[in-house]
């Protein structure tokens, strides 16, 4: 009995619980989880990351480009416009002239579409359109860094008003707008803005771009398998982790079935020795205690006829000792067998135990009974008697009797039973300590089926004895 309490309370919560708390698993494993989440997060960031370095190379392809451009261009067309720096606001014929004659017959207009010159206000002093020469626009962006003396550039949709001429020949040109400074004293004397055709540039940022894309890409790809192979390793072990402990706790759960099976067997083995202690006790010396009283008392009237008075008190012990002892046999051996128990419903059981207290004790006992199931296993019946023998008879003695109340109920799967009294109560520390072999043997009986046991008490407040006994218990005996 021992060995099976202490194999119960190695495992005295519920083996089920546990499997069904650990057998959730996800549907994907850790490693795939990472997978998923971290491709989404690298290609996130190869993405993002592509995007804003093609665009710093789109930036910078176009800065290079628009200032080599300018450089060469400056080059040409600045010394046309030296009377600007004179306090003029057009440009003489003689420099319009010689404009003309770069933009048409020499290799300057062979790279550039067309040129405009704009003055510091937003005027248009040359252009190839001489539809807006003369003419004031507002100052875009371009314009006024370049007035400040800066080199912008931008690839242009062609949508500006001063575009149209443009805009009737093209869909997008690269725009430059570049200074134009005066050559004795370096200030920006005009604006020079020339179109380029775009088909050479787009094809230096795409294959930039498509560099910068593959050199992100690979770094994102090296990292996201370097990753996966550490959280992978990580995942397989986790997982064979979890194997081991989902058979140790399959094992677990198995051994705690065998030890209840074995501890309900081991109740109802105890039983039957027990009533084969009553029927030895019956039929050994209780029979033969009954033999020598009913000889006693045939002797005793022989003796008392030859007015023997030491003979007659010899003999007034010896009977009261051989009745007392085959009272406290019939007692014990009374005690010791339970009756019938495997046809009776638990509410049966429960009143039969009550019943045969009262009788005994004389003492009334109350009880409330609900919804109790009218079968359960054998161990449980014999657990209930015994609970209750014991623990009436506890509040009868310790109790005084007063006030016993039985109570029994089901809760789910389990029985849930109580003896409750009025009586002055106790510690039930002190009582622990002391090894009370009435409550330790309760406790033990519950805890080797699988229940649970409780006592609530204190000086002066009663006492309340409080057992569960799981109702699944499936004993082979």
């Amino acid at each position: 009995m021992t060995v099976a309490t202490a194999a119960i309370r190695a495992v005295h919560w519920d083996g089920t619980a546990i499997l069904a708390r650990f057998r959730v698993a996800p549907r994907w494993s850790l490693a795939r989880q990472y997978l998923v989440a971290s491709l989404l997060v690298v290609l996130t960031g190869v993405v993002i990351t592509g995007a804003w370095i093609g665009h710093q190379i789109e930036a910078s392809v176009l800065d290079r480009t628009a200032g080599i451009s300018a450089l060469y261009i400056d080059s040409v067309v600045s010394p046309n416009l030296q009377s600007l720096a004179q306090g003029d606001r057009w440009l003489p014929q003689s420099d319009t002239a010689a404009l003309d004659h770069l933009y048409s017959e020499t290799g300057l207009g062979q790279g550039v579409v067309l040129f405009k010159i704009w003055s510091l206000d937003g005027r248009v002093l040359y252009s190839p359109d001489v539809a807006v020469v003369g003419r004031q626009f507002p100052l875009d962006t371009g314009l006024t860094q370049a007035m400040h003396g800066e080199v912008a550039a931008d690839i242009s949709s062609l949508d500006e008003p001063e575009n149209t001429y443009e805009r009737a020949r093209f869909s997008r040109l690269v725009e430059v707008y570049a200074p134009v400074r005066s050559v004795s004293d370096g200030r920006v004397i005009a604006v020079n803005e020339f179109y380029l055709r775009p088909d050479a540039l787009d094809a230096d940022i795409r294959e930039a771009q498509l560099r910068s894309w593959a050199v992100v890409g690979g770094i994102g790809l090296f990292t996201y398998l370097i990753l996966s192979g550490i959280v992978k390793r990580g995942s397989d072990t986790i997982r064979r982790q979890q194997t081991e402990l989902q058979r140790r706790l399959d094992q677990n759960v198995r051994l705690h079935e065998r030890v209840r099976q074995a501890a309900g067997r081991t109740t109802a083995l105890n039983e039957q020795a027990l009533r084969r202690i009553n029927a030895d006790l019956h039929d050994g010396p209780g029979q033969a205690l009954a033999l020598a009283l009913l000889r006693l008392d045939a002797l005793q009237a022989p003796c008392e006829s030859d007015d023997g008075t030491q003979t007659r008190d010899d003999f007034a012990t010896v009977q009261s000792a051989v009745r007392d002892a085959l009272s406290d046999v019939r007692a014990i051996s009374a005690g010791l067998r339970l009756p019938e128990l495997g046809a009776m419903s638990v509410a049966e059981v429960a009143v039969r135990a009550i019943d045969d207290h009262q009788r005994r004790s004389g003492v009334t006992v109350g009880r409330r009974l609900e919804g109790l199931p009218e079968h359960a296993p054998l161990p449980i019946k014999i657990a209930v008697v015994r609970t209750l023998q014991e623990a009436l008879s506890n509040a009868t003695r310790h109790g005084e009797g007063r006030g016993i109340q039985v109570s029994m109920q089901r809760e789910a799967d389990a029985l849930r039973l109580s003896v409750e009294d009025h009586g002055p109560g106790f510690d039930p520390q002190a009582a622990d300590r002391s090894g009370h072999l009435g409550l330790a043997g309760m406790r033990e009986r519950a805890e080797v089926l699988g229940g649970s046991f409780e006592v609530v008490s204190a000086p002066g407040a009663g006492t309340a004895v409080m057992v569960r006994l799981p109702l699944t218990a499936r004993v082979v005996v």
